[in-house]
């Protein structure tokens, strides 16, 4: 804890400087926790919704899981699993997962399908924005289109494909969709005036009724902590149960979009070097993580083992407040100083 006293008083000063009303950290160094607290009115059990984490925790897993029993190909592609039209149908499974399908970043479903059972078609009909592999624009609506090839191989409901093939196997035993009982709430309605409590934030994950693969998972404290102690583990639980190859993670946190000015994109992550870095400066190359609209994030550094799990209700009242942006790179610059001096003090860690 004393490691990083100062990560907890910069998360401490975003409360008091209203950068989000409730926030929960965890910080560790592979398999130990190093700090496990909560700030404003929130416990360790409190339900987030982590928003666009959803894409991390539930879509690329499934689709790991996939890749290793031989049910995926990263180039598999959409025509093999829907009628496309011509200029979609060769869009990969590797574009959706590095947001280089060319698919739009967000539109309203609800404005352009008849249900959810209309997404994939009304995803499909959309005009492309550029040229699939041309570049990287992050978009909600091909990671909405992953999910429906996850279900259509799985045979089941995205909830139902985390919970077989995530939650479980993870032992993330409050991890949900459509979750009920201690959940922090988000933006206040602008139709009913009221706070969303445990309905998801994302509009068009709210049109699919709470399931999609962009958005829609709720999780607390404890179960994003062994999740992203996971990660740093290599693919490991802490007893040392492999839940991913180490192949798997190779090949996720190669950076598959190489150009000035890009987003560096693995496989689902988002890796250092980003212009627009939420991991700070001081993570090492090989950093990677995540984040949510919402306020949430995770960071993981395999150079030192460390990982940050921050989860903060940040739009509650409104999306408008932008304060987390710059806070989350100073709270991940502090975790990362003392990371390195707890490596200078006692090395190696592994």
């Amino acid at each position: 804890m004393k490691n990083f006293e100062q990560v907890c008083r910069l998360v401490r000063q975003g409360l008091d400087d209203g950068a989000y009303p409730s926030a929960c950290l965890s910080v560790g160094i592979r398999g130990s926790v190093c700090v496990r607290q909560t700030f404003g009115p929130a416990r360790e059990t409190t339900l987030y919704d982590i928003a666009s984490l959803s894409k991390i925790v539930g879509t690329t897993m499934i689709a790991f899981r996939f890749l290793e029993e031989g049910r995926l190909r990263l180039y598999d592609t959409v025509e093999q699993f829907f009628p496309a039209p011509e200029d979609k149908k060769g869009i990969t499974v590797l574009q959706l997962m590095t947001h280089t399908s060319g698919l739009p970043a967000h539109f309203y479903l609800s404005e352009e399908a008849d249900g959810p059972g209309d997404a994939v078609r009304a995803i499909l009909a959309h005009p492309l924005e550029h040229a699939p592999g041309a570049l990287p624009v992050y978009s909600c609506m091909g990671y909405i289109l992953l999910g429906r090839i996850l279900e259509q191989i799985g045979g089941q409901s995205i909830d139902r494909l985390t919970q077989e093939y995530v939650f479980e196997p993870l032992g993330l035993t409050h991890t949900t969709y459509r979750p009920a009982g201690d959940v922090a709430p988000t933006e206040r309605d602008p139709a009913t005036g009221e706070l969303l409590r445990g309905a998801v934030h994302d509009e068009n994950a709210r049109f699919l009724g709470g399931l999609s693969g962009n958005a829609g998972i709720f999780s607390d404290l404890c179960d994003m902590t062994r999740f992203v102690q996971m990660l740093a583990l290599g693919g490991k639980l802490p007893d040392g149960t492999q839940f991913l190859s180490p192949a798997t993670l190779r090949a996720a946190l190669v950076n598959r979009t190489p150009g000035a000015g890009h987003e560096f994109r693995g496989l689902g992550f988002n890796l250092a070097g980003s212009p627009s870095n939420f991991l700070g400066d001081l993570m090492s190359p090989r950093a990677y993580g995540h984040t949510g609209f919402t306020g949430t994030s995770i960071a993981v550094d395999p150079d030192t083992g460390l990982f940050v799990v921050l989860l903060t209700n940040r739009v509650c009242p409104t999306r408008e407040n932008g304060k987390l942006i710059r806070m989350r790179s100073l709270i991940h610059n502090a975790a990362a100083a003392a990371a390195g001096r707890m490596q200078q003090e006692a090395p190696p860690w592994n």
